[in-house]
């Protein structure tokens, strides 16, 4: 493996650049990490996704993969075992996989999809009721890791699931921090989602997760930023 080239093209703020490195650092895979100037894309990137332009991207070996969740796919396929260990992003059940991959798809068309809208509307009542959705989501979500029975959504160490659901709960998290929101509108609390937040600290704990995560001031005050140039 060692010998393979392999980069990623990503910045520091963003959840879909993180979700691809951790699962390059579980799978102890040496990289290259390039960040993007999104005000002044690099050819190297207009290059490698012509199509959307946008990051993530992996270059393996000088052939591009784009979008964050086919680039795990392709990191679990191509990479099933690494220098030291069997580290599987997903599970070996065909069920178990099929019920992951069902979870992610209900995070990424679902829970995401509802919360965005939130930040298209300035009206009280409909933000209430989004967040209201985004919260009944969550608890479903929860119910899934409950259920197992197990530390993790991947079960005993983290997966695909597990990376793909944090990314989420600790971009939510800054978010609301960032932009002051008061409790009554807080997606992730411990009356709404107790075990998903116990959950989510066991993971931000990790050493891997952390080596991924952008500073946190930083991180804040990007989205503050972001937030200022779109109202």
């Amino acid at each position: 493996m060692s010998e393979e080239e392999v980069k990623l093209l990503g910045v520091l703020t963003s959840p879909y650049k993180f979700r691809v490195e951790v699962a390059l650092k579980l799978k102890g895979i040496p990289y290259q990490y390039i960040e993007e100037d999104l005000s002044n894309k690099s050819p190297l990137l207009l290059q490698s996704n012509p199509i959307h332009k946008k990051i993530p991207v992996l270059i393996h070996n000088g052939k591009p993969i784009s979008e964050s969740l086919v680039i795990l796919e392709y990191i679990e396929d191509t990479w099933k075992k690494n220098n030291n260990n069997n580290n599987p992003l997903l599970p070996i059940d065909p069920l178990a996989r099929s019920t992951a991959r069902f979870w992610i798809k209900f995070i990424e068309e679902t829970i995401l999809q509802t919360a965005a809208k939130s930040v298209k509307t300035k009206d009280r009542g409909e933000i209430e009721r989004i967040i209201g959705q985004v919260g009944e989501q969550l608890k479903l979500l929860e119910k899934e890791l409950v259920g197992s029975g197990e530390e993790y959504f991947g079960g005993e160490r983290i997966g695909l699931l597990d990376i793909v659901a944090f990314a989420m709960a600790y971009w939510f998290d800054v978010i609301q921090e960032a932009m002051a929101v008061e409790d009554s509108l807080k997606l992730m609390t411990e009356d709404r989602v107790p075990e998903l937040l116990k959950w989510m600290r066991k993971v931000m704990a990790m050493d891997v997760v952390v080596d991924c995560l952008p500073p946190r001031d930083k991180h804040i005050a990007y989205v503050r930023a972001r937030r200022m140039i779109s109202t």
